[in-house]
């Protein structure tokens, strides 16, 4: 989730799902989102009304706008619009790709908004400030520090290697659950290593990866190939620290038709959360993600959705942003990308609207949650 978060994930080609994958489900959720928003028609040309990109790659609570585009809630084709869009008076572009080019999109402006940790954003936010509209989710054991069975306690780490991706959500859970645990990061080496190439690794029984950090599905799938390795620590220990998000450039938000792109890609994406939540509609809805998450099917996308935790619904990612845990969260996280050269100063961090935080590079902004709550930009 920092720097190559996705590495070793597969990118899915949404055009041949819509091809291949639709489904009695996906027609009648179609229908039923064109009758449920607002009476609109879907896949309407479009020549008059604002045009914005989203950058997204694969990752649980992400891939939901891929879901979003085969359900005809959106149209992710530039100039055509889904029924959210109409509503909104705004055209959503998605663009996929891999987590670093998404970043990469981002820095160099090429697209409006990214889906991008809490994390993450505060590199490119020094260049490019930007405003965090949406929580997407949180990892909640999704995040995991695996051991073979002759460790026992974490001081069993001590003169051993911990591999994962540095300068990573992962280095991060791995210090946080050191300092939790009373512990000194000096004591303890995290060595650098691509996290597939690390799961493969301690899946083959190499000598050498006894300890890893890794994300999901590396997590899974190397558990279950090897039941003599356990997790010793997870991202259960520090709760809504990693955020995955959608942050949308402040420059873009004040373009005309700006805040209604925030307020369209935040109700699609609560769209697909309905969806989830409707036990009739679950599992075709799960296996819709699983499709566009690493082609993981049902019963994994279970485990998945249950280790990543969404924000499904409006109050959800309100309690993120209004909370008062958010800000000491955000001081922890600065403090160790500063700490580990994610970035060389702290970047400044704003809360409310842009009256409350008009300069700051990074603003959590529940403005555009509130509003499709109501229902209008206005």
């Amino acid at each position: 989730m920092l720097g190559a978060f996705f590495l070793g994930l597969s990118i899915i080609n949404i055009t041949m799902k819509n091809i291949q994958k639709k489904t009695s489900w996906v027609v009648a959720f179609s229908c039923a989102a064109l009758i449920t928003l607002n009476g609109c028609s879907g896949n309407q040309e479009s020549t008059t009304v604002p045009s914005f990109s989203l950058a997204w790659s694969e990752y649980p609570s992400w891939s939901v706008f891929g879901v979003a585009d085969v359900t005809g809630i959106i149209n992710g084709k530039k100039g055509e619009l889904g029924p959210v869009e109409e509503k909104w008076g705004v055209d959503i572009e998605l663009k996929e790709a891999e987590y670093d080019p998404c970043l990469a999109m981002y820095g160099a402006g090429q697209c409006d908004a990214v889906c991008i940790t809490n994390m993450d954003i505060l590199g490119p936010a020094t260049g490019r400030p930007g405003v965090m509209v949406l929580p997407t989710s949180t990892s909640d054991g999704a995040d995991a520090c695996l051991v073979t069975a002759d460790i026992k306690s974490v001081e069993d780490l001590k003169g051993k290697k911990v591999y994962g991706l540095e300068m990573s959500v992962s280095e991060y859970c791995f210090v946080r659950n050191l300092e939790l645990l009373g512990q000194k990061e000096g004591d303890y080496e995290f060595a650098n290593m691509d996290p597939g190439a690390a799961a493969l690794a301690m899946q083959q029984k190499q000598a050498a990866q006894q300890a890893i950090v890794v994300w999901n599905p590396f997590v899974m799938e190397t558990l279950g190939k090897r039941e003599d390795v356990r997790v010793l620590f997870d991202s259960t220990k520090i709760p809504n620290e990693i955020i995955d998000s959608v942050v949308v450039a402040k420059a873009s938000l004040e373009k005309e038709g700006g805040e209604a792109f925030a307020c369209a890609v935040i109700e699609a994406y609560y769209e697909v959360n309905k969806a989830l939540a409707d036990s009739t509609k679950r599992n075709d809805t799960l296996i819709a993600i699983g499709e566009k998450f690493s082609n993981l099917g049902l019963e994994q996308m279970e485990k998945v959705v249950e280790q990543t935790k969404f924000y499904g619904t409006p109050d959800d990612g309100l309690a993120v942003l209004t909370g008062a845990d958010l800000p000491k969260i955000m001081d922890t996280v600065v403090s160790f990308c500063v700490a580990h050269g994610i970035v060389d100063k702290a970047p400044s961090i704003g809360y409310g609207d842009a009256a409350k935080a008009a300069d700051a590079a990074v603003r959590f902004d529940p403005t555009f949650i509130e509003k499709v709550k109501q229902g209008s930009a206005k």
